[in-house]
């Protein structure tokens, strides 16, 4: 199928849903901050990066996960809408072939202008997006390592910002990815209590079907409260953002008494986090400017 007929099918329009532009920030701010912060400069390597982020990354990852997600999505109440599309059949070979096309161009331009460090982080961060859902793999299939996964693909992009900007890694730094880290694995977790039921019933396994959503709740609360730990204890510039990590848990708390068969009364928390996210980064960019604005009165 030619890229018109695609267009001419509602496949672009399709791709576009399936890539979840409510969730696009999520991964290209990640990178933008840390490239910023490590190059401290604005240049076509931070724009085309952010543009790459935004835009084909996610459209490779959740494309590829609402293809081969399509038998268990039809039988899942909330996609077909913010938080995925539910694909017919006859356009899942264009969505792939878009989706992974739109990412080649601009991440070999991206390899070609970039350290050999970044070029390992990249591989990592496409090869964890495809590993999530391509059969054979299929990580988000294999409890622990689905979160551990999901995780990646949102804090990869910040590492990936700083190996591009040649950054040297630092106390502080390593422990505000860290804390990124287990902020992204609760955040996975929690995402996949409301799942237990379609889930089980579709024969798909999750950390969430392995626990149960009583302790999967209670795990995502605990490392919130521990991501918001590792960044007050790291200390410098990066530690106030450890209060952060206090709505989200503050969020989840009131689900952790909650049991696997009203597990789906979590969505409405679900809810709450995508819109969180917004104000967290919002908050997360008026401290970035004021450590900037910081740097540059000291200098």
């Amino acid at each position: 199928m030619s890229v018109l007929a695609a267009v001419r099918a509602g496949t672009i329009r399709d791709l576009i849903v399936s890539s979840r532009p409510l969730s696009w920030v999520n991964t290209a701010y990640p990178f933008a901050a840390a490239y910023f912060l490590a190059a401290d400069r604005i240049d076509w390597h931070l724009i085309l990066g952010t543009v790459f982020f935004l835009i084909p990354y996610n459209a490779a990852m959740y494309g590829t996960n609402d293809v081969f997600d399509y038998e268990s999505d039809l039988r899942n109440p909330r996609k077909g809408g913010v938080e995925g599309a539910v694909l017919d059949p006859s356009k899942h070979g264009t969505v792939l072939w878009l989706s992974w096309g739109s990412c080649g161009p601009i991440a070999a331009a991206l390899v070609a202008g970039g350290p050999p460090a970044s070029w390992a982080v990249l591989a990592v961060s496409l090869f964890a997006v495809a590993a999530y859902s391509v059969p054979g793999l299929r990580f988000k299939e294999r409890p622990i390592l689905d979160s551990v996964t999901s995780s990646t693909h949102f804090v990869s992009p910040a590492v990936y910002g700083l190996a591009f900007a040649g950054w040297h890694p630092s106390a502080s730094g390593v422990a505000a990815l860290g804390a990124f880290f287990v902020w992204g694995v609760a955040s996975h977790a929690f995402g996949a209590v409301q799942d237990i039921v379609p889930d089980r019933n579709a024969g798909i396994a999750s950390s969430a079907t392995l626990f149960g959503a009583r302790i999967t709740v209670r795990l995502a609360l605990v490392c919130y409260l521990g991501a918001g730990a590792i960044l007050l204890a790291a200390g410098g510039e990066a530690r106030w953002a450890g209060f952060l990590a206090l709505p989200y848990a503050a969020n989840v708390a009131p689900y952790a008494t909650a049991d696997d068969a009203e597990s789906g009364r979590t969505r409405a928390g679900w809810r709450r986090f995508l819109w969180l996210n917004y104000l967290t980064g919002f908050a997360v960019t008026l401290l970035l400017i004021a450590l900037q604005f910081g740097r540059e009165s000291g200098r």
